[in-house]
């Protein structure tokens, strides 16, 4: 048992497994679409704050995908700077991979047309951050009832398990 957690660990740790394990992570059914939007805020706001400081978008992604922890994002960021380098838009480059979340893309795609691609950037970034601390906010506040229910549920076994051999032999002393 210990030796698959270390090799699924030593696994996860590779680029490949690392790619993998983040797409599992991004498909769980409560976190995963809040992981994405985390590691999209991220990005979004590292890549507005480079832009915003005159860095070119090319050099500004190559940062920005070296800021970001998911190996799977940091992949579809490093390919999407490959197109945007030849010649393709950022928001078609990073749409084509599937993995942004399609308001990202949309807010990006206007932001490219406009002409101000680092405050959408940031708009961006601003929005999924909320989103984020709402949904934290939300599965915090149901963690605690459960943890109550299991705390209590505890409780009622020990005790259960502690007065259950008391009951016995008193049970057992009432009927010789």
């Amino acid at each position: 048992m210990a030796a698959t957690v270390a090799g699924v660990f030593l696994w996860s740790r590779t680029e490949e497994g690392g790619t993998a394990f983040d797409r599992f992570k991004f498909r769980l059914p409560v976190i995963g679409d809040t992981l994405l939007k985390f590691q999209v805020a991220q990005f979004s706001r590292t890549l507005s704050t480079l832009l915003t400081g005159g860095t070119p978008l090319v050099a500004g992604l190559q940062t920005a995908s070296d800021a970001i922890t998911s190996k799977l994002l940091r992949a579809t960021v490093g390919q999407a700077t490959q197109m945007v380098r030849e010649g393709e838009s950022l928001h078609a480059a990073l749409a084509s991979k599937g993995v942004m979340p399609e308001m990202a893309l949309d807010m990006i795609e206007v932001g490219e047309s406009s002409g101000a691609l680092s405050p959408m950037l940031n708009s961006v970034a601003e929005f999924y951050e909320e989103e984020v601390n709402v949904r934290l906010s939300a599965l915090v506040s149901l963690i605690e009832p459960i943890l109550l229910i299991f705390m209590g549920l505890l409780v009622a076994f020990i005790l259960i398990s502690l007065y259950l051999p008391i009951f016995s032999f008193s049970m057992m002393g009432a009927t010789k």
